[in-house]
């Protein structure tokens, strides 16, 4: 079997671990009690991560929301609307932007070209219309193959991306809807051998669909504004890096968030948001024989196949909110949440901060964000700083990343 150098190897084990939930020791030590339940050995839950392919997708693209505790669902549309939810996009106020967003990777560890780059947009077509795109890219940088004797194989760049189109529409002055279709490419060895077996770049095909309601609220004597968010991301094809009719999922996910915004002044403004987060795909199962080692639920499949990975798309999906081997309480873990501040003075300058968190047994993300914005005419500029609070090591620990936002209608930015 063909070896990536240790370099690859660690970047690539921390982006899985930290970003699709994915552990290696899954239900590891866990056993069946006398009531029925899988616990771990000092009585607690079991350690059961869910498991997806291409988990680039789920990577907070810009810079404001990454400040935010990565919340942005129902925060104020800009171009970065794109990722979380493109029904905001025909409620924007300025007619045409662009935001271009570069996220180093792994940059405490010395990686230099390990990143992520997202570059999105959108165009209104009167005020109840909008067009958006979008082009997420991430490089794991160069690498060396080499054989099980350590001779070199040559060199490769694995690479992944993204294209997506969207269309959002106005169904009444509260309320729009969007679709957006995305093509998913991800090459991570191609013409490697494994085993005998080819590997070859996976390529899937997916969409958004996302809803948005806004709403005046009368709060005391000051504005106040309401908005509520929904979106189901990711929805599409499983996807394979060899001819294997057992594929795997890509992380198709249920968002819901909402924003509270306070206009206290012509000068000031606060906005409160949090978003909910959970992905809609099968949970693995825990194996009564083998313990902790995913497993097939039944052993109705395919010998060796965990069951999730035999599962439709569909079936996945609906099957996500009630399968986890722990019952109702396993899923209520499978939350994600996030919370963010944000507050601007004369839309101009703004200061914000954020928390994230999930379950220990889910991925154990924890962290707090803070961040700045900047608008000048038709230029802004975000920054955000990502700080730990477990022991958990973060691809983006210590790391600077910022987004540049263009208006090409004139004027100035609408406020975030």
């Amino acid at each position: 079997m063909n070896r990536i150098k240790i370099r690859l190897l660690f970047a690539v084990i921390v982006f899985v671990a930290a970003f699709t939930n994915l552990n290696a020791q899954s239900g590891f030590g866990c056993e069946l009690n006398a009531q029925g339940q899988w616990k771990a050995p000092g009585g607690g839950p079991c350690v059961n991560t869910l498991i997806t392919a291409v988990p680039f997708l789920r990577i907070i693209p810009d810079a404001r929301a990454g400040a935010l505790g990565d919340a942005g669902i129902a925060t104020s549309a800009d171009a970065n609307s794109m990722h979380f939810n493109a029904s905001k996009l025909v409620n924007a106020e300025k007619d045409m932007a662009v935001s271009v967003t570069y996220t180093p990777w792994l940059k405490a560890l010395g990686l230099q070209d390990v990143y992520m780059a997202y570059l999105s947009g959108y165009k209104k077509f009167g005020d109840r219309q909008a067009l958006g795109v979008s082009l997420r890219y991430f490089s794991l940088g160069e690498i060396n193959f080499t054989d099980n004797q350590g001779q070199p194989l040559g060199t490769g760049n694995p690479n992944e991306f993204e294209i997506s189109l969207a269309y959002s529409r106005k169904l009444s002055e509260k309320l729009s809807v969007a679709v957006a279709p995305k093509f998913i490419f991800s090459n991570l060895a191609a013409g490697q051998l494994v085993n005998g077996v080819e590997i070859k770049p996976g390529i899937a095909g997916g969409a958004d669909f996302s809803l948005t309601y806004e709403t005046p609220i009368k709060f005391t004597a000051k504005e106040s504004n309401l908005r509520i968010g929904a979106a189901v991301s990711n929805l599409g094809t499983k996807i394979s890096y060899t001819n294997s009719i057992n594929k795997d999922f890509i992380p198709a996910n249920l968002g819901i968030g909402a924003a509270w915004e306070f206009n206290f002044d012509e000068f000031n403004a606060l906005t409160i948001t949090t978003d909910i987060n959970k992905l809609l795909v099968p949970t693995p199962c825990l194996n009564e024989n083998e313990p902790g080692q995913p497993s097939s639920c039944d052993e109705s499949g395919e010998p060796g196949i965990p069951d999730y990975r035999e599962q439709s798309m569909f079936s996945g999906v609906l099957g996500s909110f009630g399968d986890a081997p722990g019952g109702f309480s396993e899923e209520l873990r499978e939350l994600s949440y996030s919370i963010g501040l944000e507050y601007w003075y004369d839309q101009q300058f703004a200061v914000r901060a954020g928390y994230y968190t999930e379950h220990a047994t889910k991925g154990n993300r924890k962290f707090f964000t803070v961040g700045l914005g900047l608008k000048y005419n038709v230029f802004g500029l975000n920054f955000s700083y990502l700080v730990p609070t477990t022991n958990q090591r973060n691809p983006l620990d210590n790391t600077l990343r910022f987004s540049l936002l263009f208006d090409f209608a004139g004027g100035e930015f609408e406020e975030e």
